[in-house]
């Protein structure tokens, strides 16, 4: 049996890809609003933790798509 995940850290701490990407491709979750990185102009991605409980819902193959023409 899995080990139950450990809680995500207080929102004033980055997601850890935040701190691999340069500053400008620094953004806000776009649920929590935690720093993490954009990607791509625009880009309102999701944080691991906000992402890790879309994908128990959804499903392992859920992606982020945009909706822009």
């Amino acid at each position: 049996m899995n080990a139950p995940p450990s809680p995500p850290p207080p929102i004033r701490e980055p997601d850890p890809s935040a701190l691999t990407c340069p500053g400008d491709q620094i953004g806000g979750c776009a649920n929590c609003q935690r720093k993490t990185h954009k990607y791509g102009s625009g880009g309102v991605p999701l944080c691991r933790w906000c992402m890790a409980a879309v994908q128990e819902r959804w499903g392992p193959t859920v992606r982020q798509i945009s909706t822009r023409r």
